[in-house]
């Protein structure tokens, strides 16, 4: 196997790149790409040392197995397609092509199968804040059915990059300046991430629905969200309301979530420093008053769960499934 990531050096490729050697990927050749001002410098992977080479459009066409791109939209659409036209399968973190109809958008557990004679071209990596959501609702959504979904998101800084991680830290050494999030981060909550839209929502909750209902093959689901950014570091929270089509029991979901693949369902209070540095979705607090409308709250390490862990999961079934 022949293999590269593209922007190596970010928060999410430096966690690829440290997952790829977690779960022993060994590939007979590697690459690793970033800016041209990042050009240079070294990384190490599986205990050998690499220095990082400046993506162009002529590496894009060695040819590789697989490349894993995790250097934001502008990138990918300049570069992933022409990885593809060259043969490799590219499986991309941005939000680039998640919304094309010819493009699988995969969390592996929920719809690897998508992944089964797909020889070459672009895989989408879905949003973190999707990923998550989804892993702990897939299993309750295939039993019973889900019809309306209204979530609120309690959003790391690490999910703007370490350009958010530096600015909270900065405040809370005494830095006023606001400069990445708009507000202040510490000891704040800031109740917009991303572009707001024309219909009030923000195109980070937009993705959230279409993300969703692409993911689990069902436009009919309902879904409100409302994004917000915490002073957290790493791991994003959500509080999730759902409503399902079938009637259900609160042991019937406890079981269901028991036997969700990369989910721990806990009677335990679950935080944020309780996901960070694992590659699990963990849900608590279960609660209803009728069988038909629940809640829950979902956590999970979001450079992880939501960004690296399911690309080399997605990696890792196109090779089971090819």
């Amino acid at each position: 196997m022949k293999l590269a990531v593209v922007g190596s050096t970010g928060e999410v490729g430096r966690m690829i790149i440290r997952i790829l050697e977690e779960k022993s990927v060994r590939p007979e050749g590697v690459d690793f790409y970033a800016s041209a001002k990042s050009a240079g410098s070294k990384l190490t992977f599986a205990g050998k040392e690499y220095e990082v080479k400046e993506l162009t459009a002529g590496a894009m066409k060695r040819g590789y197995d697989y490349l894993l791109f995790s250097a934001g939209g502008a990138v990918s659409r300049e570069f992933a397609p022409l990885a593809a036209e060259a043969g490799s399968v590219v499986i991309d973190n941005s939000s680039a092509f998640r919304m094309d109809e010819d493009i699988p958008l995969v969390v592996p557990e929920i719809n690897g199968d998508l992944l089964k004679g797909y020889r070459k071209g672009i895989v989408a990596n879905p949003n973190c804040s999707t990923i998550q959501m989804v892993l702990g609702l897939s299993k309750i959504h295939e039993l019973f059915g889900i019809r309306s979904i209204v979530v609120s998101t309690y959003q790391s800084v690490s999910g703007a990059g370490r350009g958010g991680m530096d600015e909270l830290e900065e405040q809370m050494r005494g830095s006023t300046e606001a400069k990445k999030f708009g507000k202040q981060i510490h000891l704040n909550v800031i109740p917009k991430i991303g572009t707001l839209l024309d219909n009030g929502f923000t195109d980070e909750e937009m993705k959230m629905v279409n993300e969703t209902r692409k993911i689990f093959r069902d436009p009919d689901i309902s879904v409100w969200p409302t994004t917000v950014r915490v002073p957290v570091l790493y791991s994003h929270s959500e509080a999730v309301f759902a409503e399902t089509r079938k009637p259900f029991t609160l042991a019937g979901l406890a079981d269901a979530l028991r036997g969700s693949e990369s989910v721990v369902y806990s009677e335990d209070l679950v935080t944020p420093q309780d996901g960070a540095g694992t590659d699990t979705v963990f849900v608590s607090r279960l609660r209803a008053f009728d069988d038909t409308r629940f809640l829950c709250w979902n956590v999970a390490d979001n450079i992880r769960v939501g960004a690296a862990t399911n690309a080399v999961r997605i990696l890792l079934k196109h090779r089971e499934l090819n």
